[in-house]
């Protein structure tokens, strides 16, 4: 097992991720768990920590942590205090230093961004954003990182000026299992020109969007809407009407959208639809990649 200098922690509402690194920067290593935030109290993050790293802990030397993510949450491990927009992304001096009972680990945690007017937070998405500013120091534009809670941020001269969040894909996951759109819609199957139309429908008139979600299950009773069908008309009306509601960011915009997967592809083939060639980031590199700016500056406090 080789000695890690450091241990860099991406600590989300459902899932644990940790990278080993060495003194050059690089991670060696990478575990991780469901050990979210969602399903600790907070005498229980430690513990999950320790489960993920016990590999790397010797008894002679305290190794540092550097975490990011929903872990700074009120409901998380220890709330870290957010920065005002507009502002830089936190660097390693902005991180508060969390008491651990094990001697072992030295344990800090990066501040969330808040926005006053109108109100808004993020946390874990603006590592990701210095991540993508480390390996992209001149980008001027708008930022798309879709997700549960999918963000648009104006980028200008390396800071955050502004963003808006979207409760998208968390109004995608209540509608599909939690209410009576459950019976139509197929885990698997995705229909993308049907996609395509229902995101330009719902561009075109996003004040009927309740009533063509509902259109969703009448169809699968009296029309033969297919499941397939269905699941790709729910997930281009919710875009949509996203698109819709954040035409200002990027309506004649440089975007860049920090993703993985499905969901960033049907995000850059929405917005080609509307003239904006998006490019693609992948969200794990640039979220390493800003934890690892982030302990540049750290150092100095360890």
């Amino acid at each position: 097992m080789a000695d890690a200098a450091w241990i860099a922690v991406d600590w989300g509402t459902s899932n644990l991720r940790v990278w080993a690194m060495d003194a050059d920067g690089q991670a060696f290593a990478a575990h991780e768990s469901d050990q979210g935030m969602g399903v600790l109290d907070r005498d229980g993050f430690e513990a999950a920590l320790l489960a993920l790293i016990a590999p790397y802990l010797t008894a002679d030397r305290t190794l540092p942590v550097l975490c990011c993510g929903m872990v700074g949450s009120r409901q998380g491990w220890a709330e870290a205090a957010y920065l005002n927009t507009p502002c830089t992304p936190p660097d390693g001096q902005a991180a508060s230093r969390v008491p651990a009972k094990d001697p072992r680990i030295s344990v800090f945690i990066l501040p969330g961004i808040k926005q006053i007017s109108p109100p808004d937070v993020m946390r874990g998405e603006e590592t990701q954003i210095a991540g993508f500013l480390a390996a992209n120091p001149d980008f001027d534009g708008v930022l798309c990182l879709p997700g549960t809670h999918t963000k648009w941020v104006h980028i200008s001269l390396g800071e955050i000026i502004s963003f808006q969040t979207f409760m998208t894909g968390e109004m995608f996951a209540l509608l599909s299992k939690q209410s009576v759109l459950r019976h139509c819609i197929s885990d698997s199957e995705f229909d993308q020109s049907c996609f395509d139309d229902r995101v330009s429908d719902a561009l075109a008139r996003p004040q009927s969007i309740a009533a063509q979600l509902f259109g969703v299950r009448a169809g699968a009773l009296v029309a033969d809407l297919q499941a397939a069908e269905a699941r790709a008309r729910l997930s281009g009306l919710l875009i949509g009407a996203e698109l819709s509601g954040a035409r200002p960011y990027w309506l004649g915009q440089n975007v860049a959208i920090i993703g993985n997967g499905g969901l960033s592809k049907l995000y850059r083939t929405a917005l080609a639809a509307q003239g904006v060639d998006a490019t693609v980031v992948k969200v794990s590199d640039t979220t390493l990649r800003g934890l690892k700016a982030a302990y540049e500056s750290l150092k100095e406090k360890v």
